[in-house]
């Protein structure tokens, strides 16, 4: 990929995609023709700063949340026949 002079509204949209749309990086590098670290550090630029936004903390912890099993006590409250008792 070769040296590309981007216009600042091309970097945020680029951004924007990663942070705010949820693809990643390597996707985004791919289809927009610009290397991964580019990203990484557009990203680094123009991205708002951490820990001032409680929306991306909130989708990081439901995002946490929905990668992790479910509990098998979670499985016998759904499914009752499963508490060990007879018919």
């Amino acid at each position: 990929m070769g040296k590309g002079n981007f216009s600042d509204d091309f970097k945020r949209d680029a951004v924007a995609q990663i942070t705010e749309r949820g693809y990643r990086v390597a996707e985004v590098s791919k289809r927009l023709g610009v290397s991964p670290h580019s990203l990484y550090a557009r990203k680094k630029k123009f991205s708002p700063p951490a820990g001032g936004d409680d929306r991306d903390a909130e989708v990081q912890r439901l995002k946490r949340e929905l990668s992790t099993p479910a509990s098998p006590q979670g499985a016998r409250a759904v499914y009752p026949e499963n508490r060990g008792g007879g018919l």
